[in-house]
This record gives structure tokens, C-alpha cells and sequence, in this order.
């Protein structure tokens, strides 16, 4: 019986000293939980990673507010930097010059977005930054509305004014160039590679409407809520589910003015002046935020079924809240549903 109970523990013994070695290992390398916060580009930045380095998150962190430092500074509008040329430096600069040398992340941006113009058939301008700065005056005051004849006159640029030379070189024009719907993408996508870069590949950044993810630590795929457009509470309308994707919304709930009972939000529609009145929101989940941004910008300037019929020669998938409430999808959506 005694070599009975000594066999058995012979057998045990092996098991469980083995047994507490997997356990020891796989907790030791689960990534314990970091968040943080930024503030840019007019957007709060919620940022989750997951990693067993203390050192090398601190050191993540500081590079993710570098990237959007430096992203919100070369597309700022508004303020000029002593470090950088920005937009506002291509809108205000007095130098008597033919070209002015731009960084080339700015440059990128602006390319980008004027290949996107035609891409649109001139639903993405980044050259309405008068009509647009129209309209913010309008917002700010939260008192009236412009009339089309004030937007017209203040619609002097067009995209053929913005001319990209050789070397980072753009010509000297002053156009009030708008990279509202590139910029944040374009940096938030920048901070998914520079995170995967240092090693870093489960994480989830929240900039505004603009969410990318990794991969998820304790399970196959995110769970990414889409903000309902008429809830005060940010109550959620649908859930993506993914991992290593960008899900991107443009709405016009968020920032906008009342007067007179109608609301004004702050997505223009290049061929009216007016703000668009096609949808409530409209969600684009695809696997570059540059790529999110800039579509779902173009989508809610489209009628919905225009937009079902354009998002199907790209690689992505889309999700729209109608005026009747009622949600439609791309064609391909169901590799995001739960299964």
C-alpha cells in the first residue's frame, strides 16, 4: 500500500512542480495594465497598454505625446511655433520667397490630402480653411449664420493653389490649408507603429472619435463601442469587434450651435458652404487610422447610398446612423460582429 501511495506521489510531484512553472511563466509574462491621458489637437487622448517593463512604458508614453505634440503643432491653424512651419506659417507668412520648405510629415499631410481630393471627387478640400474659419466665428458666438454670398467671398483658395514641388517644397501662396480630417488620424496611426516598433503590440488608443487597438491581452478581440448620436450620455449603438484595426466616427453631435431651433455642426460640405445634413454619424473601421479618417470625413459628405456604393473599392468597412434612426452597413461589416 506504502509503494502504492509513493508511486502516486512520484507521478504528483513531477505534474504539479510543472504544472506551477507554465502558471509562473504565463503570468509573469501577462502585461500588467498602464493608461494615460494627452491633450491635442482639441481632442482628449485616452491611451491603455499592457507590458511587464515599467521602464519601457514610461518611455512608450513620452514618445506617444511627442508624436501628437509634434502632429498637433504642424497642422495648427491658429498659432505660429518658433520650431516649426506650420499651416499657420503657410497662411501668414510675409516672406518674399517663391517656395517655403515644409517638414516632411506636413508635407505628406497635404499631399495626402490632395490626393484624396480627386480620389472624392472634391468632397475632401483641405483648402475651405477661410469658409471654415467662417463658420467657427459663427460657432464660437453661437449667434446666427453666415450667408452664402460672405461664405463665397471668403472662398477664395482651391485645392489648384496648393502646389507641392520637389525636396518638401510648396509654392508660396498662402492658403489657408484645413487638415481637420487627416491630421489626428495621420498621428494616431503614427503612434500604432512607433508602439509596435519599441515591441509594445497590445494597446488601445482613444483619440476623440478615433480609436485604433492592437492586440487584446486576455482575449481574441476588442470590443469597440460606437457612441449613439442622440444620447447625452454616450450610450453605445453598436459594438465592433476586432483586433489590429482602426475605428474611426464623424458625426456632427458633437460640435455644433443651435439657432433658431437648427443646429449647425462644424463638417462642411464643399459644394454647398453648408454644413451636411445626410446622416447623424458614420463609422469606418479599417486598419489604418489615416485611411479612417479621411473616409469617414468623405462618407458623411456623401448621401448614405453614394457612400455604399464608394466604400466598396476600399479597404474598409463602414456603418451609418440615419436621419431616421436607423443603422445601415457596408456590405462586408459581419467580420466585425460577434460570432
Amino acid at each position: 500500500m506504502q509503494e502504492k501511495i509513493n508511486k502516486i506521489i512520484w507521478i504528483l510531484v513531477p505534474l504539479l512542480i510543472v504544472g506551477l512553472l507554465i502558471c509562473h511563466i504565463i503570468f509573469k509574462n501577462e502585461g500588467k495594465e498602464y493608461t494615460r491621458n494627452f491633450f491635442y489637437m482639441d481632442t482628449y487622448i485616452y491611451v491603455k497598454l499592457y507590458e511587464t517593463d515599467s521602464k519601457k512604458v514610461e518611455q512608450a508614453f513620452q514618445g506617444i505625446e511627442t508624436i501628437y505634440q509634434e502632429y498637433h503643432k504642424l497642422a495648427d491653424r491658429y498659432q505660429s511655433y518658433d520650431d516649426i512651419v506650420n499651416l499657420y506659417t503657410i497662411h501668414n507668412n510675409t516672406l518674399e520667397v517663391d517656395t517655403i520648405t515644409l517638414d516632411q510629415r506636413l508635407y505628406d499631410m497635404i499631399s495626402y490630402g490632395k490626393e484624396w481630393y480627386d480620389k472624392s471627387n472634391g468632397k475632401l478640400d483641405i483648402s475651405m480653411g477661410n469658409v471654415l474659419d467662417v463658420w467657427k466665428q459663427y460657432r464660437d458666438n453661437q449667434n446666427g449664420i453666415p450667408t452664402i454670398e460672405e461664405l463665397k467671398q471668403n472662398d477664395r483658395s482651391n485645392i489648384e493653389d496648393i502646389i507641392l514641388l520637389e525636396n518638401n517644397q510648396i509654392k508660396n501662396n498662402h492658403v489657408n490649408i484645413d487638415l481637420g480630417a487627416i491630421a489626428k488620424g495621420y498621428a494616431t496611426e503614427m503612434v500604432g507603429e512607433y508602439l509596435e516598433s519599441i515591441g509594445i503590440f497590445n494597446y488601445l488608443i482613444n483619440a476623440g472619435g478615433n480609436v485604433k487597438v492592437g492586440i487584446p491581452q486576455n482575449k481574441n478581440k476588442f470590443s469597440i463601442g460606437i457612441e449613439d448620436p442622440n444620447s447625452k450620455q454616450g450610450e453605445i449603438c453598436k459594438i465592433v469587434y476586432g483586433k489590429n484595426i482602426s475605428v474611426v466616427t464623424s458625426g456632427g453631435y458633437e460640435r455644433y450651435y443651435e439657432y433658431n431651433g437648427q443646429k449647425y455642426h462644424h463638417i462642411i460640405d464643399p459644394d454647398t458652404l453648408m454644413p451636411a445634413n445626410h446622416m447623424k454619424s458614420v463609422t469606418v473601421i479599417t486598419d489604418d487610422s489615416r485611411l479612417g479618417d479621411i473616409l469617414s470625413t468623405i462618407l458623411f459628405l456623401m448621401p448614405i447610398e453614394e457612400g455604399q456604393m464608394f466604400i466598396e473599392n476600399e479597404n474598409a468597412e463602414a456603418i451609418w446612423y440615419n436621419n431616421e434612426n436607423q443603422i445601415i452597413t457596408s456590405s462586408g461589416m459581419n467580420q466585425y460582429e460577434q460570432k
